[in-house]
């Protein structure tokens, strides 16, 4: 998967307010023996989301059962969040179009997304429900989950082998001991793990089933004081001090895949595209690179992780309601949804397709930990949040450089607020 469609998944831009506009058109009458020939549906699809002959495949049956056509509308996720609000506040906005999980409540707070709730019923009873929780505002199901990736063990075979490690580990003990002994019988780096891999640290929260805020009245606030946060702060700082990684950086901050490639490091915890960084930069290291889920506290479950990924929604302002809901009864097909998830590597929408995934080592990898996997919260407020300088990532250096995490949430408490605050 192409890093811009992931980094573009886990940040927030600045959203603004969406008229949505009704619409009273042939799409939305019952399809008769000629169905809806004559009428085009517009989908906007992100870059480097669906490959071209899906689409093709996708526009071909959705033809073949309607008698419309599917006209594919390929986007960039730079000014996306801009030009989609734009387009739902006019008279002709995209009938169907792919929406970043973590952005899907503000628009289902602005009005710009249809209720599907009726097709949530109709063909959503086996979503996995972490995957669907992003597409859910004020109990009523604004989008449909499309596919999803998130975070897993990169880890170099050599390396671990000179360290006469044999197995990989399933448990964040066994994880920690590996590393400790690659430390102890080689040269290289246990792992480089960057102070600011927040996205991680993310994970870890939703492992110990904290959360990020609070409500306060009728407003959200920080909760980075919990003790659940704490506890997945001290257990980010206790993995960091085996790498040498900078405390103030980030994972692209250099890219850690171009660490890692130079084969002096034992792992690295990143998205599975992040090992094609590392072999263009050393190709050499290909044959090295391995991949496991990143284990969680016990055996029987793997750790939390964030939950990249996008959803599918209609406009309010569509006048071709029915017809769209026709085209995601056939893009959310075991069919098609099967076929995305082998063709691109990404986790489906149900747990019963993941075996799509086989012979994709990342995403085998991946795949077990959606089902407990999370995101930012889910609120509209968060937005802010995201935009530099990261609150979170100053609260990661501070515990790293020896604050502790009731003192570093402290220190960012004002900022975290004050953003939360902001009128979206």
């Amino acid at each position: 998967m192409k890093r811009k469609l992931i980094a573009a998944i886990g940040v927030a831009g600045m959203l603004f307010s969406v008229a949505a506009c009704g619409g009273d058109g042939d799409g939305g009458r019952k399809a008769g023996a000629e169905g809806y020939a004559g009428e085009t549906l517009t989908v906007w699809v992100m870059d480097g989301s669906s490959p071209d002959q899906w689409q093709k495949d996708l526009a071909a049956e959705f033809e073949k059962k309607t008698r419309a056509k599917a006209e594919f509308e390929v986007q960039q996720w730079n000014g996306i969040q801009q030009k989609l609000t734009t387009a739902l506040s006019e008279e002709n906005p995209p009938d169907v179009f792919e929406i970043g999980n973590t952005q899907t409540p503000a628009y289902a707070r602005t009005g710009g997304l249809a209720d599907l709730t009726d097709l949530k019923s109709e063909i959503g009873g086996e979503w996995t429900e972490s995957l669907n929780e992003s597409s859910v505002f004020e109990g009523k199901q604004y989008a449909a989950p499309w596919y999803f990736a998130n975070r897993v063990v990169l880890y170099n075979k050599k390396v671990w082998a000179d360290a006469g490690l044999k197995d990989t580990p399933r448990t964040r003990d066994e994880f920690y001991d590996a590393l400790r002994t690659i430390g102890e019988k080689t040269d290289a780096e246990p792992i480089y793990l960057p102070g600011q891999n927040w996205y991680h640290f993310v994970g870890l929260v939703i492992g110990e089933g904290g959360e990020l805020v609070k409500e306060e009245g009728d407003t959200y606030v920080s909760n980075l004081d919990d003790p659940k946060v704490a506890a997945a702060a001290e257990t980010y700082k206790k993995f960091q001090a085996l790498s040498k990684a900078p405390k103030d950086k980030d994972e692209a901050t250099p890219q850690q895949g171009e660490v890692f490639a130079k084969g002096r490091t034992g792992a690295f915890i990143g998205m599975g595209w992040e090992a094609g960084i590392a072999i263009k930069a050393n190709p050499d290291i290909e044959k090295e690179i391995g991949y496991f889920t990143i284990p969680g506290a016990t055996a029987d479950q793997p750790e939390g992780v964030f939950l990249g990924g996008s959803n599918l929604a209609v406009a309010a302002g569509s006048a071709k309601q029915d017809l769209a809901r026709e085209f995601l009864k056939i893009a959310l097909s075991d069919k098609f949804e099967g076929r995305l998830a082998k063709l691109n590597g990404v986790i489906p929408n149900k747990e019963s397709l993941q075996s799509n995934l086989e012979g994709n080592a990342p995403a085998e990898a991946a795949a077990p930990a959606a089902a407990v996997g999370g995101t930012t919260p889910l609120i509209p407020e968060w937005a802010a949040v995201e935009n530099a300088p990261n609150p979170i990532k100053t609260y990661l250096t501070a515990v790293l450089n020896g604050k502790s995490p009731a003192d570093a949430a402290k220190q960012v408490e004002g900022e975290f607020n004050k953003r939360l605050a902001q009128q979206q």
